[in-house]
């Protein structure tokens, strides 16, 4: 079954940078798919399936946000992050919903719809395939491997926060407990950490972010620019860390 539960992102520091080797071109624009899901959902593995087929889509940036607010029914979510449960009540709060649930789908912060709604979900990509976003390119530092560099071009008016989001590639997982007992289940581009790593006012800025810190240990990062008011991502990058 579908899941409900009833239901406000902090800035740390921009820094400015040195010389850089590209690794992701500015240009190459992402739409960002975030599916909200659980492994204590009987209702989640069709949406954590189509989820994996977005995933191979270069123009998407698919991401799968593992909550913990189910892990209290007899299966702890070994992928459930309080950031992801608290990012989704924050959608939760700009899209006038009343309670959060699982599989959900948010389509560029923009749209939101049940995330095995397949007809629903493709129309919201393609609706929103032609809206103008940030031109962003990340790098990394020549000086320093460990460290990537995101460029974020000039735009008036600007009031957002910038998010890194650290992934693995894949995942499987034998369910042992509650409503998947006995199922192995596989999921794509699981989120391992969300940092937020600062507000930015749409001053052309380079920010220098320490991997270790914001996606340790992990196969990817990403950068969202995401507007404070609305929620809507205004722009996207990612980079794969060669795990």
């Amino acid at each position: 079954m579908t899941r409900h539960t009833r239901i406000a992102l902090p800035a740390l520091i921009a820094t400015a940078l040195l010389a850089l080797t590209t690794s992701a071109r500015a240009g190459d624009r992402l739409t960002v798919v975030e599916l909200f899901t659980s492994q204590g959902c009987s209702s989640c593995p069709p949406a954590d399936t189509f989820l994996g087929e977005l995933s191979q889509r270069q123009d998407i940036l698919a991401l799968s946000m593992h909550v913990d607010y189910w892990d209290y029914i007899g299966w702890k979510d070994p992928f459930a992050l309080p950031a992801n449960s608290e990012r989704q009540r924050t959608y939760a709060h700009h899209f006038g919903l009343r309670y959060v649930y699982t599989p959900q789908m948010v389509v560029q912060g923009q749209r939101q719809a049940t995330g095995s709604d397949r007809d629903r979900v493709l129309n919201s990509i393609s609706a929103l395939a032609d809206e103008p976003t940030l031109d962003l390119s990340g790098h990394r530092a020549a000086d320093d491997p460990g460290v990537m560099v995101v460029d974020l071009p000039e735009s008036p008016g600007t009031d957002a926060v910038v998010l890194a989001v650290g992934f693995d590639n894949a995942h499987e997982t034998r369910i042992k407990r509650g409503e998947n007992r006995d199922r192995t289940l596989r999921y794509h581009n699981v989120v391992r950490a969300v940092t937020e790593v600062g507000t930015w006012d749409g001053h052309a800025t380079r920010l220098r972010l320490s991997l270790g810190d914001v996606a340790p240990q992990t196969d990817a990062c990403a950068v969202l620019v995401q507007s404070r008011r609305s929620g809507r991502i205004l722009g996207a990058v990612r980079m794969n860390l060669g795990g």
